[in-house]
């Protein structure tokens, strides 16, 4: 299930979520990002630091701009 649209995920992408930068074709993502092991730490779309809470089944994202995501609802977004 992909992300719904407004979400921290959803919608047009501007900043990486996993370093905060906003996005250039050269920006490098963190290896353990790649591997699927890092969950998002920043918003896509506004840049802002969400808060992360991690639990042995997966883990929650909530931006205080653009809602709550969890690692459920993106597996086929991957």
């Amino acid at each position: 299930m992909a992300p719904r649209d407004g979400g921290p995920l959803g919608g047009e992408q501007r900043f990486s979520v996993y370093t905060g930068a906003e996005l250039a074709s050269d920006a490098a993502i963190p290896t353990a990002a790649q591997l699927g092991l890092e969950p998002p730490r920043y918003c896509g779309q506004c840049g802002r630091r969400m808060i992360v809470q991690i639990d042995p089944v997966g883990w929650w994202a909530q931006c205080s701009r653009h809602g709550r995501i969890h690692s459920n609802e993106i597996a086929g977004y991957r």
